[in-house]
């Protein structure tokens, strides 16, 4: 098999990628895997365990457990589930803060076969609603906290499906929050069914995770993450990005998103290491924990990382065990990655870029490119494929714009009962990511905008991206973002709504700075300057639509 400008590059970073081979999937795509990989999400826990039985498997608070200990409590807690009538197949929505417990009900269900739901604890009664009857769930495990969202299924008569089996999960602060609307079964009683040592056979193609992508427009979608693109993306991280045996990944973004499920539980238990868990990003506590902890690998947002930085304590904080820094979501000012070399010189920063329909990663950035490719998220995985393609479907020279779509064995088989917009964006094994971009002839891959984000003043096209690049880049700035304002004359004008240190932002020097260094008809004419993070979805992005709202209810 001839290898492509991608892999040939990867090889010239020094990395050894494993050995690869063609084979079909998911109803017939053909793609390039990894000869080697883990059978099931359960197997990279059943191979940590028989590793490392006595390392540390995960680490929250005060709570700490082995990888044999895990393993054991995932197996009482999967024949707990099974008493509950839980088998092969069955859906289990995950509504939890990041605990241990979301850890164990994630690898008891894949035990089990069943498919787990992860839900972001920000979704409310109706979405949770939605989410259970969408994919027909059998099962919700919720934090005692969330209680009240279980007023969607108080009313019988308000319910076209069965009833859902409710498990409470205890009170993270040990309290005693309210009673919920409908009685639920408690989490410790799974613990008197004795315990499930054997995985229920499967196929890998076998779907392990239905997880909701947080879609613009329109009802949430279940993307079906298959054990066999699991397997690819933890090999994907640890392989690109140079994770060790035993590598320490603190979990600091929602375990109920792609990169908290993917690209950290289970690419540690991948590495038979621990994951450190953060319930909530909060910086000071992220690095007492971190250097704690000797916390090895991170993936965070870049606004997470110019937080970090602005803690006065921070060279307090030992943090020499710190080696690998993922980011992704958003681009990182080249001020925060200078000042993260200098006070971290032993820390390896690498973009990434993916989404849920990919498993996590569809590109990084190897170590040794970052400072000198800033505009670029990096190269495509291993066995992953991008080709860039115009609005007819054909592909465009090389550094040339069109729409990123991607393949790959970690690329999703389709939407759970969702034919229509399966057909909609997948396109001969490619998901259709609806963000443009290019690539160049070494195979380094460029984002430049979403399709639908883009803004057309006069005519003139303006990649938001590159002008919140800008903006980041300024002194006292922690978040950007940019969208068009409508406009009656030119249909749209350039708005900047950032999130600064107003001690040290000012309109006029941001102002002043896109001057210097933009285009005329690129330079913002409207600033918002504010002191609170900006809205963003479960993966770490901006909800622009949600900006654009406010934008117009401030104008009328």
């Amino acid at each position: 098999m001839t290898e492509p400008a991608d892999i040939l590059e990867w090889d010239a970073c020094g990395l050894s990628v494993p050995a690869m081979r063609d084979e079909a999937h998911h109803g017939g795509r053909v793609v390039r895997c990894f000869r080697d990989r883990a059978s099931s999400l359960h197997g990279l826990l059943a191979a940590a365990a028989a590793r490392a039985p006595d390392g540390d498997a995960l680490i929250d608070g005060e709570r700490r457990l082995g990888y044999a200990a895990l393993a054991h409590e995932v197996g009482v807690v999967a024949a707990g589930l099974s008493r509950l009538g839980i088998s092969a197949g069955d859906r289990v929505v995950l509504m939890t803060a990041n605990r241990a417990e979301f850890i164990i009900a994630l690898f008891a269900l894949a035990r089990l076969r069943a498919i787990a739901v992860p839900l972001s604890i920000r979704e409310q009664a109706d979405g949770l609603a939605y989410v259970v009857g969408q994919c027909a769930a059998t099962a919700v495990v919720l934090d005692a906290e969330l209680g009240e969202r279980t007023s969607a299924f108080a009313d019988p008569g308000s319910r076209s499906a069965p009833m859902p089996i409710l498990l409470r999960l205890p009170a993270l602060d040990g309290g005693h929050p309210p009673a919920w609307p409908v009685a639920p079964i408690e989490w410790h009683a799974l613990f008197d069914a004795g315990s499930i040592t054997a995985e229920t056979p499967g196929h890998e193609d076998d779907t392990a995770v239905l997880l909701y992508t947080s879609g613009t427009t329109g009802r949430p979608k279940g993307a079906m993450l298959s054990h066999f693109g699991i397997a690819h993306s933890v090999e994907h991280f640890r392989v690109c990005m140079g994770l060790t045996e035993g590598a320490r990944i603190a979990l600091a973004v929602p375990c109920s998103h792609v990169t908290g499920l993917v690209a950290i539980i289970a690419t540690a238990a991948h590495c038979a290491g621990p994951v450190v868990i953060q319930r909530e990003f909060k910086a000071p506590a992220f690095l007492a924990l971190a250097a704690r902890e000797r916390v090895q690998a991170t993936i965070l947002v870049p606004a997470m990382y110019r937080l970090c930085l602005m803690q006065p304590d921070f060279a307090a904080h030992d943090l020499s065990a710190w080696q690998v820094g993922g980011y992704g979501g958003a681009p990182m000012p080249e001020a925060t990655i200078d000042e993260l070399s200098q006070r971290l010189p032993g820390l390896r920063l690498m973009n990434a870029y993916g989404a849920t329909e990919t498993t996590s990663p569809a590109t990084v950035m190897p170590a040794q490119h970052t400072r000198s490719n800033l505009d670029s998220v990096g190269l495509t995985v291993p066995c992953g494929e991008i080709r860039i393609m115009d609005d007819d479907g054909r592909e465009v020279a090389s550094g040339e714009t069109g729409e990123i779509w991607i393949a790959g064995p970690m690329v999703v088989a389709g939407y759970w009962d969702n034919p229509e917009a399966t057909a909609r964006e997948f396109t001969g094994g490619y998901w259709r990511s609806g963000d443009l971009g290019s690539k160049d002839a070494r195979g380094f891959v460029r984002v430049f905008d979403r399709k639908k984000d883009m803004i057309n003043r006069g005519g003139y096209k303006i990649y938001s991206v590159e002008v919140e690049n800008l903006l980041m880049a300024q002194p006292g700035v922690i978040e950007a973002a940019v969208i068009g304002r409508p406009c009656p004359v030119l249909g749209e004008r350039v708005h900047a709504v950032l999130n600064v240190d107003r001690a040290i932002a000012t309109v006029d020097a941001l102002r002043a700075a896109c001057v210097a260094l933009l285009a005329d008809y690129k330079v913002p004419e409207t600033f918002e300057l504010g002191d609170r993070p900006l809205p963003r979805n479960a993966n770490g992005k901006v909800i622009k639509r949600q900006l654009r709202d406010a934008l117009s209810g401030a104008r009328d």
